[in-house]
């Protein structure tokens, strides 16, 4: 049976109408300065509907880039790099960082269940202190003279990996 979009409701009946569909991933950005960059981000992994947003350092987002969608999402705040390592104790944390990869996102056959996908910022990427404690390092593929790409765009490209494999002919739906 479809969801009846609850577009009259409050934030918190969408937020308990979305839970069971929600999937098994979480979103974790170094923010470091782009609070359009967070807030766009906060948007696409609403669409992909993840677990939560988690939001590593202290500054904040921009609502228009989500398009409203934080009001929607479980926003998570961790302060620091030890705050979010102890948020995701026991959880696989698959960083995605080009200077860092182990292998190409799109190398990969299945992503562990409950993975914590970790994007660095735009301006300063992830920090070492986070890509080496990550149990899984991938990078996207990229062609042009530019080393990287906008981190929304980063985190949509990985969402949809995850999202592909999930919903592949044959899959568990």
């Amino acid at each position: 049976m479809p969801l009846e979009t609850p577009l009259g409701e409050t934030p918190e009946a969408v937020r308990e109408a979305l839970a069971p569909l929600r999937n098994d991933f979480s979103v974790a950005l170094f923010a470091a300065g782009n609070a359009f960059a967070v807030g766009a981000v906060i948007r696409v992994a609403h669409s992909f509907l993840a677990r939560e947003v988690i939001v590593i350092g202290d500054g904040d987002w921009y609502a228009k880039a989500s398009m409203g969608m934080q009001k929607y999402e479980r926003v998570v705040r961790a302060p620091s790099a030890a705050a979010f390592k102890e948020i995701v104790a026991g959880r696989p944390v698959w960083a995605v960082e080009k200077d860092y990869a182990r292998r190409a996102v799109t190398a990969v056959d299945r992503f562990p269940p409950g993975v914590v996908f970790l994007f660095g910022s735009e301006r300063h990427g992830l920090p070492s202190e986070l890509a080496d404690a990550a149990d899984e390092v991938l990078g996207i593929p990229i062609y042009g003279v530019n080393h990287s790409l906008p981190v929304t765009v980063a985190a949509g490209i990985v969402m949809h990996e995850w999202a592909r494999r999930r919903y592949a002919p044959g899959a568990l739906v």
